[in-house]
């Protein structure tokens, strides 16, 4: 290679840096002016740094199979700032892919077409809308994710805003707050906090990125009075796993301030369990008390979902790799639940899961024909579900793989499906994913009717964002979204 070419090469991405550099406060202005959320294919373009965009660019090639640079997307983000679009949800890097193969020349025209139902539709007067208020109950491994994706997303379209938390007892008050700053602050799974933190200790708060926060001390709901806090009207998340039927979460809807209430694991008797992007549509109106139903549920139905819809379930077995949890001991001790009570950073420890049975309230098209198991193994988050089906269909990985990767992309489900098709990957990498499921492609086994799919889930924030997703929707937050699939 020569030096001429080395320096082209060298040229070629610091202008692809600078592009993405000036893209950025676009994307920003699109976000918290117009309430525009983009991506590119799937992947979030909001608050990223430089690299994270370039890497996402790059990503295009690997999943779609076409070059895709920040030369090919900054013109569409910068001509959209000057279109007052209306909300909406715009997936740039297929825009942009549209545009290429097209012959229009154009770049505003052609974003008139595709985008002609937003076009001029943004409400300088009523900005955003009204925000809902939002309580997590309980600020644990679960509620503080939420708190941190919450805290991101306030300011543009999300319309949740986190007003308070609630934990156990009351000790030493500027311990506490500091404590509960600083779980917040810093986490060993998943990072420092994005942005800053600090303590109003005399009216028992945490300020994050401007968000003023309450910290309100109960040991059970009936203490609390949300209305004294200014909180009205609000949706609890509990966190907390203590009351899994509506008659224990019905204490939440006697608090004053309190509308609904979601709980962030499985439901018990008539609660339902929602998997978003599979049956959240099932939440009605009159609907006060719903389940986010459990990571690993949220993980497989959305797969289980399309290859039923396409190849035909008959029966199969699920295998939960997963993750220890704060539920399991250190060190050997006593604990009520079986093999749980031996130490987790030590053991892989085999246990039971009803996230089989749990696919049933989801997609009841599956009743009865999942079993399932778990191993818990020594690592702090991110998991896998081994899927080993037998289908109606003849099969093959070309064909399985292929279709997945078009769900993953080019379906509604493409927040609860993300695709990987490297011979490399491993559980770290998986930290922070926003999907529900990773589906790996290189792992895939299918042969005659049967088929073994494994799927990779951050059984922490993957989780959280499927949580969030179904606040947003019991709080009738909904977007358009762009472009229409064409496939």
């Amino acid at each position: 290679m020569t030096q001429q070419t080395l320096e082209t090469v060298f040229e070629e991405w610091q202008g692809n840096e600078a592009l993405a550099e000036e893209m950025i406060p676009l994307l920003g202005t699109l976000y918290r002016q117009y309430n525009i959320v983009t991506s590119l294919f799937g992947r979030s373009l909001i608050n990223q740094s430089v690299i994270r965009i370039l890497k996402d660019h790059r990503f295009v090639k690997k999943v779609e199979g076409t070059e895709l640079s920040v030369c090919d997307t900054f013109p569409l983000v910068k001509a959209m700032v000057d279109l007052k679009l209306g909300p909406a949800h715009i997936d740039v890097g297929k825009l942009a892919v549209a545009f290429k193969n097209s012959d229009e020349k154009d770049v505003t025209a052609f974003l008139k077409r595709e985008l002609a139902e937003i076009v001029g539709g943004h409400d300088a007067k009523n900005g955003n809308g009204e925000p809902k208020d939002v309580v997590l109950y309980g600020f644990g491994r679960i509620g503080r994710i939420l708190a941190r994706i919450l805290i991101e997303k306030a300011g543009g379209g999300n319309l949740l805003r986190l007003r308070a938390i609630v934990v156990r007892g009351r000790g030493d008050l500027s311990k506490d707050l500091e404590k509960r700053a600083s779980l917040l602050r810093r986490d060993s799974v998943h990072g420092p906090f994005a942005g800053s933190i600090a303590v109003d200790e005399e009216n028992s708060a945490l300020i994050a990125n401007g968000n003023y926060i309450k910290v309100i001390y109960a040991n059970s709901p009936s203490e609390v009075d949300y209305t004294a806090h200014d909180i009205h009207n609000a949706l609890v998340v509990d966190n907390t796993g203590l009351w899994r039927d509506e008659e224990g979460l019905e204490q939440h809807l006697a608090c004053k301030g309190v509308s609904k209430a979601l709980l962030t694991a499985p439901g018990k008797g008539d609660v339902k369990n929602i998997v978003y992007g599979i049956n959240h549509d099932d939440i009605t109106s009159d609907d006060r008390i719903v389940s986010a139903a459990s990571c690993t549920t949220n993980a497989i139905v959305p797969v289980l979902k399309v290859i039923n819809d396409h190849y035909g379930i008959e029966h199969g077995h699920v295998e939960t790799v997963h993750a220890y949890t704060n539920d399991q001991n250190l060190i050997d001790n006593y604990h009520k639940g079986d093999r749980r009570g031996r130490s987790a950073p030590l053991n892989m420890v085999l246990t039971e899961t009803g996230a089989a049975k749990a696919v049933a309230k989801a997609l009841p098209e599956l009743s009865g024909k999942l079993t399932g198991n778990a191993i818990r193994v020594p690592i702090p988050n991110v998991s896998m579900a081994i899927l080993n089906l037998q289908l109606h269909k003849e099969v093959d990985v070309e064909g399985v793989n292929d279709y997945l990767r078009r769900m993953a992309i080019h379906s509604p489900m493409q927040k609860q499906i993300d695709y990987v098709d490297s011979a490399e990957v491993v559980s770290s990498d998986f930290v922070g994913n926003r999907h529900a499921g990773i589906v790996d492609a290189k792992a895939t086994i299918a042969e005659g009717r049967n088929a073994v799919l494994y799927v990779w889930y951050d059984n922490e924030f993957g989780y959280s964002c499927q949580v969030v997703r179904i606040l947003q929707h019991m709080s009738n937050v909904s977007f358009l979204v762009f472009p229409k699939d064409r496939d």
